[in-house]
């Protein structure tokens, strides 16, 4: 997806924090979420010289399947921007989500993964902007064992735990934990401080009934932590939802921090020179 309404923008991510030589090669063009100085490569230049005219910028409209479920994963997206859901939709049109990901993370796992697809789909819940790799350039960086492929496998490992703990929260959990869970994991990975999104949906992400999300986003907001109009939660007191919250929250983001240290992995290949953690996860 090209066009006049793409933005060419570096972020933040922490894969294009490693791809990245310097933010002005990239692009000449600033967002919020720009680094403010040229920041160094974890990557060796040959690599990064390599990657970089293959990184397609595309538009992440709200609503656009990225992927469907069971289509080929043709290409891996690096998001600058944006949130998108990942989620098993049944054949009655039931529906919940297993995984969320923002500018920390990619979209497309099936790509490097070798089974080219996933009973899944990817949906954009917040619009934004990122880069796309062709799947057979990224089998040819697998090939080379470079940093890249690294970051590729820890993200996934920190993916699992994603999914795994959001079973466990979706099955252990009261839907108020549940809700606050969603709320803070969205804001991490969003640039925004409200939540433009309706209680039918959420109830849909988390597979319980709508009533259940109005009582439940009923009671934070009557305690002072959210406040809900139509379509939109504004988060007003984040500590006391951070008390709130159960521990899965904790636990995945903790878990992504410690598995996503560019310098870290940039050290295990071989690699040296300052790369900066995302500040999704900081």
């Amino acid at each position: 997806m090209r066009g006049p309404n793409v933005r060419r923008a570096p972020a933040a991510a922490v894969f294009l924090d490693a791809l990245r030589v310097r933010g002005e090669q990239f692009s000449g063009v600033r967002t919020a979420h720009s680094p403010a100085e040229p920041t160094p490569c974890c990557l060796p230049l040959r690599e990064y010289e390599r990657l970089l005219p293959e990184l397609e910028p595309v538009a992440l409209p709200l609503g656009w399947t990225v992927h469907g479920a069971g289509d080929r994963q043709q290409y891996l997206h690096f998001l600058t921007e944006g949130v998108v859901s990942r989620l098993y939709v049944t054949r009655n049109g039931a529906s919940t989500e297993f995984a969320m990901t923002g500018r920390e993370g990619v979209v497309g796992v099936a790509s490097f993964l070798g089974g080219e697809s996933m009973p899944s789909e990817a949906l954009v819940l917040s619009a934004g902007y990122g880069y796309r790799l062709n799947s057979n350039v990224l089998a040819d960086e697998f090939r080379h064992d470079g940093l890249l492929p690294r970051l590729l496998l820890r993200y996934t490992q920190a993916l699992i735990t994603q999914t795994g703990q959001i079973a466990a929260c979706n099955r252990l959990h009261s839907v108020d934990q549940q809700v606050c869970r969603w709320i803070l994991s969205f804001l991490d990975r969003s640039s925004c401080t409200e939540l433009t999104v309706t209680q039918e949906t959420l109830a849909g992400l988390l597979g319980v009934r709508r009533e259940s999300v109005t009582e439940a986003a009923g009671k934070l907001q009557e305690a002072g932590l959210i406040h809900c109009s139509r379509g939109h939660i504004a988060v007003l007191d984040r500590r006391r939802l951070e008390a709130r919250v159960c521990e899965c929250y904790a636990v995945v983001k903790r878990e992504y921090r410690r598995l996503l240290q560019p310098e870290d992995i940039g050290d295990d290949a071989g690699v040296h020179g300052g790369c900066r953690q995302s500040r999704t996860f900081a």
